[in-house]
């Protein structure tokens, strides 16, 4: 399929309540508002496309650049097209989800998500600290810098309340990676998320919350999956 096509196909599978939902959330036109079932029947017959991949990102349409992500190719994207994607990333979907997805399962993933943690840019923040948490998840602790997570846990416990809004979020998500995937370090994700308690989040108006970590760690712990990790960040 064609870039043209695959627009043609996405203003097709456009649905109305979908789209006011994202806009809500802070999608911005323009897009047509596909459901993520929706988009996966369009990557059905693509499969990973790393070309396509890159060119559906640069349309600015958030159904197509959600697309891209979930199209990318880890093996074959680079350093400098991640840095490009992350800059692009205007909104919570893209900054949170899309681009950390694809940077964490990258060669790429933990260097970029230090750097990008210390953006002055708040999509960039979140999209660090997301790297961060699903570089976690998709790969074996033997294969991790688990000192350097440690420390990382102890940043997000002294800064996140003082942290811009959306990076508050990614953090607490964090906080709850790290205790979930690294079993190292849940003991340390649990005293910080006690430490921590309730995170604040502006979610703009909408019914979405932000989990308590250290109820959320618990719940693993309890379904006795800890340390479990995945196959893909992308979903």
């Amino acid at each position: 399929m064609t870039t043209k096509e695959i627009l043609s196909q996405l203003e097709a599978f456009g649905d109305a309540n979908t789209k006011k939902t994202l806009m809500t959330h802070g999608a911005k036109e323009p897009f047509f508002g596909v459901k993520v079932s929706d988009l996966k029947k369009i990557l059905s017959k693509t499969k990973k496309n790393h070309e396509l991949s890159l060119e559906l990102y640069k349309t600015g349409n958030t159904d197509a650049m959600y697309l891209a992500g979930l199209m990318a190719d880890e093996k074959k994207i680079t350093k400098e097209q991640l840095e490009e994607w992350v800059e692009q990333a205007y909104w919570s979907y893209l900054s949170e989800y899309t681009v950390p997805w694809v940077a964490a399962e990258s060669k790429y993933g933990f260097e970029l998500g230090q750097k990008w943690i210390n953006s002055d840019k708040e999509t960039i923040a979140a999209a660090g600290w997301g790297t961060l948490s699903y570089y976690a998840g998709v790969h074996e602790d033997k294969d991790l810098d688990i000192p350097a997570y440690s420390k990382l846990l102890d940043r997000v416990g002294n800064e996140i309340h003082q942290a811009p809004n959306r990076v508050k979020y990614a953090m607490n998500g964090f906080i709850i990676s790290v205790g979930v995937t690294i079993k190292a370090l849940t003991g340390s994700a649990k005293e910080i998320a006690i430490k921590v308690g309730k995170v604040h989040v502006e979610m703009g108006g909408t019914a979405c919350k932000v989990p308590l970590a250290i109820d959320y760690i618990q719940k693993v712990i309890d379904k006795g999956t800890l340390g479990k990790k995945r196959k893909t960040a992308r979903c």
